[in-house]
């Protein structure tokens, strides 16, 4: 899966991911660290990526409706320390069929993972 971490995101999880076979980019690595949403959104959509963040202006799905885009996992938790996040977002990545939520909105909290499809 390709995938775009977005800023708030812990950079460890690109060679997590990257190990689990995904091809990982990052915000910060493409200097948009900052940058409005719309931008980070539109760089993820111009190189076909799934966007992973805990940026709650992406849960507009009105703005962002499924199928209009590669993806978007909104991760939810109530302590997110980045080491919390890190091994949250790996048992997902390891545990859930991510394949399937290509051109999904999906909410994952700490206790229910919601997927809106097309």
């Amino acid at each position: 899966m390709r995938l775009k971490l977005d800023e708030n995101m812990p950079e460890s999880l690109v060679e997590s991911l990257e190990g689990l076979g995904h091809d990982v980019h990052t915000v910060p690595e493409e200097q948009l660290q900052g940058a409005p949403d719309a931008e980070v959104f539109r760089a993820a959509q111009a190189e076909a990526r799934f966007l992973v963040t805990q940026d709650l202006d992406f849960s507009d799905t009105r703005q962002y409706a499924p199928g209009t885009h590669q993806g978007i996992l909104l991760v939810r938790l109530i302590n997110p320390s980045r080491r919390m996040l890190r091994s949250y977002v790996e048992r997902l990545f390891i545990e859930q069929d991510v394949g399937s939520w290509e051109r999904c909105f999906v909410v994952a909290t700490d206790t229910k993972i919601r997927v809106r499809r097309p």
